[in-house]
């Protein structure tokens, strides 16, 4: 996402066009959505050297669409000061992201803040067909960066104290004010990777201006890049805070749009800003390394080394790999690792190594949980499923006399409200097992997801299972948990 040497240098040497006539137009199909107040868009047709674009008042994000070249192209973009100076080019490139969907166009850029700025310049080195620039605007007082009261930055629940304990998240409510929910119900997947990510955003934000940041990004990824919601899992800020991005919950294995081809088995969480020449903040680095901790811990991943993962065919397209190849990734890699894409910036990547040891220290204690479906054999016709989870220490022994929970999960509002209650609970046994049947209330619906938990104790951290799919049968006795619906 950052702009190579040589490309920056020609970005540097193009001279500033001017686009007469520009049209301002709602984006197709957007205005049900987001009102074409919020989210609108300037044909170029065929984009070439360098142009100078008015924009609208309060407008926070431009991105670039093309439709040729099918690449990642090398354009920039830069923002008119108040003042009337230009600031540095930034690197509009593809992204990298993908698949949650398409906005019908092959290429679409980084989701670049502007913060209001009142022109803008874009320029490519090679010819861009069908050409357009994306924008979202935002209310003044967002962009002038409104101080958000202390009371209304809620933390995210539930709490569970996995690796170093749950660093604050900040609730997904504080700053999704005002903006469409998710498109669809979130899907879940597995943590076996966690990507670092950069935002390609200048640096010089206040405190006050990031939520208006978060949901500018949201509709530019909902919007123009057609995925059903904010790509990443988890943003921070250069202030150290962590923000809940994609819904689904912070616990869960939430499949984002912030890695092709590998979304379905990691979490991403980017750094908010443009780290291709300066480091991130302290305050970041230690909230990004006791998040990785906490987040792989939670799911019993190990925070060092490396493991292969399979290239999915459906964001094959972003990928440094061919469909289906067997990738080996270290388990906290930047983006650039495994997509075609400068991002986390040649700053945040070469501080990556300092980074993962820092957070082994962090991880310590991690335990895994494991749930399987044992289906009832055949002589036992209507009898419930019975429930295997097994508990251990990362890389060492089960965890033997630990308190557990099953649960049921229901998701409601496309992700926005994710509930989940205690099915059964009980003891592992000397071999870290607990073993109960899936006898669920009448009515439930069916299927049934349920996951294990492990709150924590002198044994370990907290830890969660991946969800099983569960089809309950009632107790014909003892009386069952209910499992509520959406």
């Amino acid at each position: 996402m950052g702009v190579p040497e040589l490309t920056r240098r020609s970005l540097l040497r193009a001279g500033a066009g001017a686009l007469a006539g520009a049209a301002l137009r709602p984006a197709p199909g957007l205005a049900a959505v987001a009102g074409p107040e919020r989210v609108a868009s300037i044909d170029l047709g065929t984009l070439r050297a360098a142009r100078t674009v008015p924009l609208p008042p309060a407008t926070a994000v431009v991105g670039l669409q093309w439709l040729e070249p099918r690449a990642p192209s090398p354009a920039g973009i830069r923002a008119q000061r108040a003042g009337g100076g230009w600031g540095p080019w930034t690197s509009a490139q593809g992204h990298g992201h993908g698949p949650d969907g398409s906005a019908g166009r092959e290429q679409t850029g980084e989701a670049l803040w502007v913060g209001g700025a009142r022109a803008i310049q874009v320029t490519s080195s090679v010819p861009l067909l069908q050409a357009r620039l994306c924008l979202v605007r935002e209310a003044p007082a967002a962009l002038a960066g409104a101080p958000a009261r202390a009371a209304a930055l809620a933390l995210a629940q539930p709490v569970l104290a996995a690796g170093p304990g749950q660093p604050p998240i900040i609730a997904r409510g504080t700053w999704a004010k005002g903006i469409p929910p998710p498109r669809v119900a979130p899907v879940y997947g597995a943590v076996d990777v966690a990507f670092v990510h950069h935002t390609e955003n200048p640096n010089g934000y206040s405190a006050g201006q990031v939520p208006a940041m978060l949901r500018a990004i949201f509709l530019f990824h909902r919007e123009f890049n057609g995925w059903n919601d904010i790509g990443y899992n988890f943003v921070l800020d250069r202030f150290g805070r962590i923000w809940e991005a994609r819904a689904g919950g912070i616990d869960e294995a939430v499949v984002g749009a912030q890695a092709g081809g590998y979304n379905f088995v990691s979490t991403g969480i980017a750094v908010l800003g443009s780290y291709s020449g300066i480091r991130i903040s302290s305050a970041a680095r230690a909230a990004l390394q006791r998040l990785l901790a906490w987040k792989l811990s939670l799911h019993g991943t190990p925070s060092s080394g490396r493991v292969n993962v399979r290239v999915n065919p459906a964001g094959a397209v972003y990928s440094r790999y061919p469909a289906n190849a067997r990738v080996s990734l270290r388990r906290i890699s930047g983006h650039r690792d495994a997509d075609s894409t400068d991002c986390p910036g040649d700053a945040l990547y070469g501080e990556l190594p300092a980074i993962r040891a820092g957070v082994r220290p962090l991880a310590r204690g991690a335990v895994r949980a494991t749930l399987a479906v044992v289906p009832a054999a055949p002589a036992a016709a209507g009898q419930p499923p019975q429930l295997v989870l097994t508990l251990a220490v990362l890389g060492g022994a089960p965890l033997a006399g630990a308190s557990v929970q099953l649960q049921a999960r229901v998701v409601a509002r496309r992700g926005l409200q994710v509930v989940r209650t205690t099915v059964a609970e009980g003891v592992t046994d000397p071999a870290g097992r607990f073993l109960t049947s899936a006898t669920f209330a009448v009515g439930a619906p069916a299927p049934v997801w349920v996951r294990a938990l492990y709150p924590g104790g002198e044994g370990g951290g907290a830890a969660v299972s991946p969800a099983v799919e569960v089809a309950p049968v009632a107790a014909a006795t003892a009386p069952s948990a209910a499992v509520p619906t959406p």
